[in-house]
């Protein structure tokens, strides 16, 4: 097993060190407030995102291969954490959320590694982009509801998303004014701070300024919930509770499906130029050790967040060094400030989370998909739906569905199409609609794309069928430079096609075979019933046959 630390480690530059610092540090306040405010988000107490932040970003980078990611926590992960922590606190009232949190995050950790031991790196792309941009978006919609108790500063009995916007009409009278105006003016100015001052360090200020106003002005005695006493000091070793294996592992297999998902994202997103590549294995083994440090830290699950790795980014990061300058800061938060962070009011720390809600939510990117394609954007909407209606756990699970059957419904259906003669660049085209190309009289030439196999040999051949009956050809040439493989099930669908058509007084040619499908088509009847004359090296080649033939005018030739 390869050590990634070992190439920026032991080849550290001195004149890395002012980037690492500064991205570091800048990085460090947008995560301190971020750590703090996924925690209230799955109902936990903030030093438990703390402590995860602490031990996500002191292991990653041992193990990484990203050079900006910064593995922490998200707000996916966060919801997700929630989902699981309450559907279980339901059922067993007496076990601590906290014991839950690191349980989690351990079985997300082991389920990483295992993943890594079985090469199943490549689940992360059973999520498509359109999917996971709705699921994400749905997520951010969760969370901005299930703020809005603290927002209002009122209580409700439901947890689910529907429940709280059913509620709300009833709870709007009882809202506690105050509340309610920190909270307001916490999310317009971390939503303009974010778009003015993209850079600046806004979320850190507003903890700091609500902070001190909660101490001068003691908000407390008008009413102003705050979050109470954080533990000082550094995570205790937490040992979590293996009883609780067999009701969180479901939950774990989509909270460690998300993790890995977002954080390959991130670091593919911010992956430069001069960096090396980023590495599917070394991922699944940082972010499972991430984890399981989290885990004995007392934490929630973690997974490379795109906000903090892209201040990192921006900041110019030379190295990995910047994620341990940012654990210092965690560190330097939870020695000498957990006694202040305990004034600041549960409505400033709901702005946080309810403006990261809102950047959650993307309408430029759904416009973009659907742009240019609207079954695309059909996906997004009915993720966004499946976490709104279902829930986070349900909603990642329909996420890969829809993916999976995106992926059939694409493998399923592949292109069939008639192919049409250009004669100034003497070239065979696809047809389009409009365009004036010459076709070869008596020629068909067919194309498709992607392996034939039982799953759409049946669509293949009825729109193959399709468009020989509307071209009453005397040659059929199927062009085969798009076709990697043929499975079986399909071949025998070849081979009775060409039967069909043969007693039609019909042939039919391949052109363009690669090799690997040759071979395959060799050891098949097809081979003896075509002959080594139906086969050709290009479509061109085709064409010239069939001239050859006389099967084309003067005007064609």
């Amino acid at each position: 097993m390869s050590f990634p630390f070992a190439a920026w480690l032991i080849g550290y530059k001195p004149a890395w060190w002012r980037a690492d610092l500064m991205a570091g540090l800048t990085a460090a306040a947008v995560v301190i407030p971020q750590a703090m405010a996924y925690a209230a988000v799955a109902e936990l107490p903030v030093e438990t995102g703390l402590y995860c932040a602490l031990a996500a970003m002191l292991v990653y980078p041992l193990l990484g291969s990203s050079r900006p990611l910064s593995v922490t926590t998200t707000s996916s992960i966060a919801m997700l954490t929630a989902s699981e922590v309450a559907a279980v606190t339901d059922a067993h009232p007496t076990i601590a959320a906290t014991s839950m949190a690191a349980t989690l995050a351990l079985m997300v950790g082991v389920i990483l590694i295992a993943a890594r031991i079985l090469r199943l790196g490549f689940l992360a792309n059973f999520i498509s982009k359109p999917v996971l941009v709705g699921f994400q978006a749905g997520v951010g919609v969760a969370i901005v509801v299930g703020q809005l108790k603290a927002v209002l500063g009122v209580s409700a009995t439901s947890k689910t998303t529907l429940g709280i916007l059913a509620a709300l009409p009833g709870l709007l009278p009882h809202a506690h004014l105050p509340t309610l105006f920190i909270a307001a003016i916490g999310i317009g100015v971390l939503l303009a701070g974010s778009r003015l001052w993209p850079r600046a360090p806004t979320p850190l200020a507003w903890v700091a300024i609500t902070i001190a106003a909660s101490a001068a002005l003691g908000l407390s005695r008008m009413g102003v919930a705050t979050i109470g006493l954080v533990p000082a000091g550094l995570p205790h070793l937490a040992t979590p509770d293996l009883s609780l294996v067999a009701y969180l592992w479901p939950g774990a297999l989509g909270i460690a499906l998300m993790a890995f998902t977002e954080s390959m994202a991130a670091a593919r997103t911010f992956r430069s130029d001069s960096d090396r590549p980023v590495e599917t294995n070394a991922e699944l083994v940082a972010n499972g050790a991430a984890n399981v440090a989290a885990a004995f830290a007392g934490g929630m699950p973690a997974g490379g967040g795109t906000s903090q790795t892209a201040v990192v980014d921006q900041m110019g990061a030379r190295s990995q060094m910047a994620q341990w300058v940012d654990a210092a800061a965690v560190v330097v938060t939870l020695l000498a400030l957990s006694g202040v962070i305990g004034l600041m009011p549960k409505a400033a720390l709901a702005a946080v989370i309810v403006a990261t809600g809102i950047s959650m939510i993307k309408p430029a990117t759904f416009s973009a998909i659907g742009r240019i394609r609207l079954d695309e954007l059909s996906w997004a909407v009915a993720s966004v739906a499946g976490v709104i209606a279902f829930g986070t756990l349900d909603g990642i699970l329909l996420a890969v569905v829809v993916s999976l059957l995106t992926l059939g419904y694409q493998i399923d259906h592949p292109p069939v199409y008639a192919m049409t003669y250009d004669r100034e660049d003497d070239v065979f085209r696809r047809a389009r609609p409009g365009e004036s190309h010459e076709a070869l009289p008596g020629l068909l030439a067919l194309g498709t794309q992607g392996s034939l196999s039982f799953a759409n040999a049946g669509w293949v051949h009825d729109r193959l069928g399709a468009l020989v009956k509307e071209a009453h050809p005397k040659i059929i040439v199927l062009e085969c430079s798009a076709i990697p493989d043929i499975e079986y099930t399909a071949l025998l669908m070849l081979i009775e096609s060409e039967r069909m058509l043969r007693a039609a007084g019909v042939e039919l040619w391949l052109a363009a075979v690669n090799p690997d499908l040759q071979r395959i088509l060799d050891r098949s009847p097809l081979a003896e019933a075509l002959g080594p004359d139906r086969f050709f090296l290009t479509l061109g080649k085709a064409a010239m046959a069939w001239r050859r033939r006389g099967g084309v005018t003067a005007k064609t030739a």
